[in-house]
């Protein structure tokens, strides 16, 4: 059975690229367009993986991170970030609310499925 990857991002280009480059290899993608979204899909079914941006109307990326990692079906899931943030404060902002790991955009798409397939197969 294919590994789920939930994908949260404001940006309809960079949904649907990261989308693109993951179901080719294999993977089943869930998109959401804000964080609310993302917490929302998150909630109704289980994913393996979570991408997501950090600067999003409504929720932030630390935000949901934060609020995903509060539910117990997702306290080991892996989170990476994606997104233009490349500061080390943030990056430590993200590590202190639980993400596994960052990239920063624009993103090489072998870049993506490797740090993917590292986290989950």
């Amino acid at each position: 059975m294919a590994k789920k990857v939930l994908t949260v991002d404001d940006s309809t280009s960079i949904r649907q690229m990261v989308a693109f480059t993951l179901k080719s290899a294999g993977y089943e993608v869930v998109e959401a367009a804000d964080g609310n979204a993302g917490v929302t899909q998150a909630k109704n079914q289980q994913v393996d993986l979570i991408l997501t941006d950090q600067n999003m109307p409504g929720m932030d990326g630390l935000t949901l991170i934060r609020t995903v990692r509060a539910l117990p079906q997702y306290a080991s899931t892996p989170i990476l970030m994606l997104t233009t943030e490349s500061s080390d404060t943030m990056k430590q902002q993200g590590r202190a609310v639980g993400a596994t790991g960052w990239l920063v955009k624009p993103f090489d798409p072998q870049k993506l499925l490797e740090v993917v397939r590292k986290v989950i197969g």
